[in-house]
């Protein structure tokens, strides 16, 4: 019977004080929390599998509380995620509770957080996000990215940016998010990598795609997170790899 299996990490990296990245697997969250070993779980094919990165916005209050509401509520209602729409409908409704929830608490106001991941259907996979955190295509074929940045050109002479053109929350008035998503078929062992830039920004996309070539799913992980450590660790580094296997 095929199943999927997630390996995955949430690190502090070696600049930040405390992790503001948040993940969800199924109905498993893990928020603010450090781990240096991969976890990995299992679990069969067939009800809708949403697995996702939240990372905080850095420079703005309560990262962690606004990630950590987005991945509870997809746990919450991951197993009707079935469709393109569903997925857009649950985004949308992470971001008016962002914001409702800074109405109710002003310290919270112009908390937001970036989200990206997939949902595993029997046969498709959903790709969605909202801001830079990304989605890869990991097949043996090498790495391609699946989600759509939503962040400007780098400067000249840069390989990426800190700037972020879209959020959930992150703002003082209310703004509408239109969130990226998009289906493919499921192929036998598919394998997709979801991250934080604490990833992608220090290590290149070539040296995550030599990584995953060489190594299986735990070890990949973490040789993962090891790249990002001794690229200078320069931020929170939350990342799992899901496979489908029979």
């Amino acid at each position: 019977m095929p199943y999927v299996a997630v390996s995955a990490l949430s690190h502090n990296g070696l600049i930040r004080s405390h992790n503001e990245d948040s993940l969800v697997i199924g109905p498993w969250t893990l928020c603010s929390t450090e781990t240096e070993s991969p976890q990995t779980l299992l679990f069969p094919l067939g009800t809708p599998l949403v697995v996702a990165v939240a990372d905080g916005l850095g420079g703005h209050p309560s990262g962690d509380v606004a990630s950590a509401l987005v991945v509870r509520r997809l746990a919450r209602i991951g197993p009707l995620l079935d469709s393109e729409e569903a997925v857009r409908d649950a985004l949308t409704a992470c971001n008016e509770a962002m914001y409702a929830s800074a109405d109710d608490d002003p310290d919270l106001i112009m908390m937001g957080t970036t989200v990206a991941g997939v949902v595993m259907l029997p046969r498709a996979v959903l790709t969605f996000n909202v801001g830079d955190s990304r989605v890869f295509d990991a097949t043996r074929d090498g790495l391609r990215q699946t989600s759509v940045d939503d962040s400007p050109p780098p400067a000249p002479g840069h390989r990426t940016t800190s700037l972020v053109t879209q959020t959930i929350g992150g703002t003082v008035e209310f703004t509408a998010v239109h969130p990226h998503v998009t289906s493919a078929p499921l192929a036998p062992e598919s394998r997709y990598l979801v991250c934080s830039d604490g990833l992608t920004d220090p290590v290149t996309d070539d040296e995550i795609g030599e990584v995953l070539r060489v190594h299986d799913d735990g070890k990949a992980a973490f040789e993962l997170w090891k790249a990002a450590m001794d690229a200078g660790g320069p931020d929170n580094i939350t990342l799992a790899l899901v496979r489908v296997s029979e």
